[in-house]
């Protein structure tokens, strides 16, 4: 039996998105690369026409990055930094929805806005309401803990308590609406049998809510590589943080304060490719759990 002709509809449906996923995704990488195999070269004194050249310089701009000893102090700060934030914010994520899923828990609408509700927060401005509750001038805090935390070791800390703050809801509403999912009837089964509440959530709820523990520890290893307003928006308050604190802060001072964008572009791509590297790397050690594959 012959099909009938679709025509231009599909098409026609299809193109805004394709316009836009061309417009701001792939023309902006395809210029990053471009940008990231040239450099500009200077001749003479760099006066007058032709004095200075955009020539193709392949991967050196890659080699410079990669040998940058900022980018990799950079790298060792957002491993420490990521660690903290991945297993405080995932556990309270877990823990909160486990608590929202139990069959005596009482105000659950309430609980979930209110868990919720800082992630609607922009992330600068939830940045600065918390530095300005971290300055030893302003803070009500410093009348009950001596605790300096914009110190050189605190200050991360004081980030991560930003980005836990801001993140937990957001892996709490995925985690939940997960457990929402699953069929009641197998925690009746399992309370036929015999088990508590507790025995219920490790035995049934966290088995089955593993593929979605999984991809929102994912996303979140993409956010905390990509870390780049919690520190920006606190180096104005303290002289702890650096310029190039994280990865994307020296790809914005590079670009935008000493003007190199080619090195700039390099860099990005250096850590898009290590983004990319941590996620799969986690999902192939983890796939067999998750997705049944082996």
């Amino acid at each position: 039996m012959r099909r009938p002709e679709q025509g231009p509809w599909p098409y026609l449906f299809l193109a805004p998105a394709m316009v836009l996923f061309t417009l701001f995704l792939a023309v902006p990488i395809g210029y990053t690369v471009y940008l990231a195999l040239h450099r500009t070269r200077v001749s003479g004194l760099g006066l007058g026409k032709g004095a200075r050249r955009e020539v193709y310089v392949g991967l050196e701009n890659f080699a410079a990055a990669l040998a940058d000893a900022e980018l990799w102090a950079g790298w060792l700060r957002v491993l420490g930094y990521g660690t903290l934030v991945l297993v405080v914010m995932l556990g309270l994520a877990l823990l909160f929805a486990l608590l929202l899923d139990s069959a005596r828990v009482r105000l659950a609408r309430f609980s979930r806005i209110a868990i919720f509700l800082p992630y609607a927060v922009p992330g600068v401005a939830a940045t600065l309401l918390w530095g300005f509750l971290y300055l030893p001038s302003l803070s009500p805090i410093r009348d009950v803990l001596d605790v300096d935390f914009l110190s050189a070791t605190t200050v991360t800390y004081s980030m991560a308590n930003v980005a836990v703050w801001g993140g937990t809801g957001f892996n709490m509403l995925a985690l939940y609406t997960t457990l929402r999912a699953i069929p009641r009837d197998l925690y009746e089964a399992a309370r036929l049998d015999g088990a508590s509440e507790l025995q219920i959530a490790i035995r049934v709820k966290i088995p089955m809510l593993t593929p979605a523990i999984i991809l929102t520890t994912v996303f979140s290893i993409i956010a905390t590589v990509q870390v780049f307003t919690e520190p920006t928006a606190l180096r104005p308050l303290t002289n702890t943080i650096s310029s190039t604190w994280s990865p994307l802060m020296k790809v914005y001072r590079d670009a935008f304060v000493t003007g190199d964008l080619y090195s700039a572009a390099a860099t990005s791509i250096v850590i898009a490719a290590i983004a990319l590297v941590l996620s799969f790397g986690f999902l192939r050690v983890v796939r067999d759990r998750a997705f049944g594959e082996g």
